[in-house]
């Protein structure tokens, strides 16, 4: 399903400047200025809706900002590594260990540039309130999606941050330099909650003009139950059923929003801006493969590939993920295949690891030694692997254990089981949500990759509801959220629509065949389809008879086996987050607001269990926890740079 989308339309949006003839000998004598006055935006609803562009222009990622790709790596660094649940090398591993300070170069990139979209809200909605002459529907959808995308990048600083200074229409940090932060949590949340009860109320369900990107009335009911849940988390108060109601309004919009029958095919390149998509930005693939002009912006997209892709796959890979988190996942789930891609673990590494911790691991990695992976390219596969005994320092791997899966030849090209780098041990887990249409699917100049970066789906409204039903009393209606989440993992909703499942969702796979080039050539082998491409893919669909078990029977065992503090619902909702929405904008944030992330961290990641550093760490499948978890660090330090320029601010507790 390819849909128009407002973010195609900002290369070709409305510059408001003015030209002055350069023609005679009189071309000094300039009688107007080169940008126009910013009246001049509203006297049309041509050029309302083309200035409302500069409020979105700030989703995407900035062609100035080099690898750091404002604002999807502080976006990255902040609602996923500190869940541990995603692991960092170098620099970037101080998000994984509760090590960031005021310094640190992603805070302040994102706190800047969250601060540069609210100004750009403020500014244009300062001008709409006095325009005249535009039609009702313009001004209404245009102060809506503004007040949406003002309350969107204050979400984002203010579950990052805590108290954060609030600038209102009017303001920005040229007529308010400074500015103290808001006194109260409820103050701030309030300002939040009223940006979006107030889109909800101004926008229809569908985007306008059918452009889809623009914030919709689902996408701010969306962020308004999300706003009362951190409300309540913050102050200690019941706000849970306004929560609730926000959520149900979305639920109950059946033809709008559904889940897609595939948890697989939610990060597949044919199909943007399903029924499923509340609020995400889809990077479509381009035509600038092999540009590295940030200029064309190709740069700025390619690096959110880099940032998920595995090394054997010509990436970096600061985004790998954990053990913790394969392991997490109960045998049938198909949303571990479905996201995860592992390199080769020998069977006998299963038996050997399984004896010693007493587990049955070798089952719950049913697959792992031959991974159920998606497409990696095997030129820089000496950067993965466990070194060969006394090849320690010179890049020397077993060739024997590959990591990736070429869907054509039904092969696995790659090596190894750890990805080292020079002072940390990574686990070679790699998500492929964001990276299996790009990197390694295509040639090694390819820049330009179709990406969906996903802010809010379905199933985010869908967990978090449930949670509300189990705080208001309803555990029934609860309970059906979450086993409705598990079927679709099964692969339960795909039964019987395997067939049409295929047709939609294979062509960008079988067309891969053309572009991969010659047979041989990259270590791939022979590109041979299979017979019938009416119903291949890469994962078969369906649930081949295998069912989940009953939510509430299965968390209730884990709840005992693990020893969490939590009750069971709450094991449950966030649990489902973690095999759900790891890799997306939102995991922390919610561990963070239901008072479960202290669990998490202290049973699925026990501190000192394992290794810390060295090569005895390759014998333990486990992530080494050496700082106490310190829920106040959970407010992130205001940035230094922020405290100099802004003396009204004043930083959080616990980097004072």
């Amino acid at each position: 399903m390819k849909r128009k989308s407002i973010y195609s339309l900002l290369a070709g949006a409305l510059v408001l400047a003015g030209f002055s003839s350069c023609n005679n000998d009189k071309f000094l004598e300039v009688t107007h200025y080169s940008i126009l006055p910013q009246e001049s935006a509203y006297e049309s609803d041509e050029n309302a809706l083309a200035s409302l562009t500069g409020c979105y222009d700030l989703m995407l990622p900035s062609a100035t900002s080099g690898h750091n790709a404002d604002p999807y790596k502080p976006y990255v660094f902040t609602t996923s590594h500190p869940s541990m649940d995603s692991q960092a090398s170098g620099w970037d591993a101080a998000f994984c260990r509760q090590g960031w300070n005021a310094q640190t170069t992603e805070l302040n990139d994102g706190w800047r540039h969250a601060y540069a979209a609210i100004a750009r809200c403020n500014d244009f909605l300062t001008g709409l309130e006095a325009a005249e002459g535009l039609s009702d529907a313009v001004k209404k959808t245009c102060e809506g999606e503004a007040r949406a995308l003002r309350g969107y990048q204050y979400q984002w600083l203010a579950t990052t941050f805590g108290r954060v200074p609030m600038l209102g229409t009017g303001e920005n940090y040229t007529n308010t330099p400074t500015k103290e932060r808001a006194q109260t949590y409820e103050e701030m949340w309030d300002f939040i909650i009223e940006d979006f009860k107030a889109a909800a109320d101004l926008l229809d369900w569908k985007p306008y003009n059918g452009q889809y990107g623009r914030c919709t009335k689902g996408m701010a009911l969306a962020y308004l139950g999300d706003a009362y849940m951190w409300k309540s988390y913050r102050t200690g108060n019941d706000y849970y059923n306004e929560a609730k109601a926000a959520f149900k309004q979305i639920l109950d919009k059946t033809d709008i929003y559904y889940l897609n029958p595939s948890f697989t095919t939610l990060f597949d390149a044919d199909v943007a801006w399903g029924n499923e998509a509340i609020w995400q930005v889809v990077l479509n693939e381009g035509d600038q493969w092999g540009s590295w002009d940030a200029s064309k912006m190709s740069e700025a997209h390619g690096w959110t590939g880099f940032y998920y892709a595995a090394p054997s796959n010509g990436a970096w890979g600061t985004y790998a993920c954990s053990y913790e988190l394969y392991d997490a996942y109960e045998p049938g789930d198909k949303r571990r295949d479905g996201s995860l891609v592992t390199a080769c673990i020998p069977e006998s590494e299963l038996d050997r690891i399984g004896k010693e911790e007493g587990r049955d691991i070798k089952s719950r990695w049913k697959q792992s030694f031959t991974p159920d992976a998606w497409i990696a390219n095997p030129n820089n596969a000496k950067y993965l692997g466990t070194p060969i005994a006394g090849q320690e320092g010179n890049a020397v791997y077993d060739p024997n254990c590959p990591i990736g899966f070429n869907p054509f030849a039904q092969e696995f090209v790659g090596y190894g089981t750890f990805h080292r780098v020079p002072s940390d041990i990574q686990p070679t887990v790699y998500s492929t949500k964001h990276w299996r249409n790009g990197r390694g699917t295509h040639r090694w100049n390819d820049q330009w990759l179709p990406d969906h970066i996903y802010m809010k789906r379905l199933a985010n409204v869908m967990l978090d509801y449930a949670e509300c039903c189990f705080r208001t009393g309803d555990a029934t209606s609860g309970w059906a959220q979450i086993n409705k989440l598990r079927q679709r993992a099964w692969g339960i909703l795909e039964d019987g629509k395997e067939a049409d499942l295929a047709k939609t969702y294979n062509k960008y796979y079988i067309n891969l065949k053309d572009w991969l080039g010659t047979p041989g050539d990259d270590g791939f082998g022979d590109y041979t389809l299979p017979a019938n491409t009416d119903t291949w893919y890469p994962i078969p669909f369906g649930s081949n008879g295998n069912t989940p078990e009953d939510a509430q029977t299965y968390y209730t065992k884990l709840k005992a086996e693990k020893g969490f503090s939590s009750d069971v619902w709450k094991v449950a909702v966030n649990e489902e987050r973690r095999k759900e929405l790891n890799a997306e904008w939102s995991l922390t944030p919610d561990l963070i607001k239901s008072g479960y992330i202290a669990d998490h961290i202290e049973h699925n990641y026990p501190k000192g269990y394992g290794y810390e550093t060295g090569e005895a760490q390759l014998s333990v499948w486990r992530t080494f926890r050496s700082f106490d978890f310190d829920i106040r660090k959970m407010d992130m330090p205001i940035p230094q740079d922020e405290l100099i320029k802004n003396p009204a601010c004043d930083q959080n507790e616990a980097y004072r």
